[in-house]
């Protein structure tokens, strides 16, 4: 009993299942997969290559930006006005007509003045658990206590 139970089984499965049209849908499917497999190689590849040109394409603008801002530094290094300035700075020297003033340093009143000028005002944290955050993260919560 069992035997004829295969057997038909069998050739159940072989007549409905192995037949010529299933055979050629099977070899279709199978080069649509290669197909799509390259595809997406292909594109993963394109994609990673974009990202290198695009950070070279950066590297050349950061590049061509240092050189132009060297350059600039190098023509106001040449002018006259830099010259005066890193005379006066490193020298000392001073043109015509000006004095220089020396001033004595603070008393120890001006500098407790000035400490006393600084006020520093604690902040206060608030703290809320990580749903809260995330609820005022989704619905713009902090958005009021920013805007007053």
């Amino acid at each position: 009993m069992k035997k004829i139970n295969i057997r038909r089984i069998y050739y159940l499965f072989c007549h409905r299942y192995l037949t010529l049209n299933n055979a050629v849908i099977f070899i279709a499917f199978c080069i649509a997969a290669g197909w799509v497999w390259g595809s997406m190689g292909v594109m993963q590849r394109n994609y990673t290559l974009q990202k290198e040109l695009d950070d070279k394409s950066r590297q050349l603008i950061i590049a061509e930006l240092d050189t132009e801002n060297a350059k600039l530094q190098q023509r106001y290094y040449k002018t006259n006005e830099y010259k005066e300035l890193a005379v006066r700075e490193n020298l000392g020297l001073a043109s015509p007509g000006e004095s220089v003033l020396i001033l004595p340093e603070n008393s120890k009143v001006a500098k407790e003045v000035d400490n006393d000028a600084i006020i520093i005002t604690p902040i206060q944290v608030v703290e809320t658990s990580n749903f809260g955050q995330w609820m005022n993260f989704f619905f713009g919560g902090n958005s009021k206590s920013i805007s007053k």
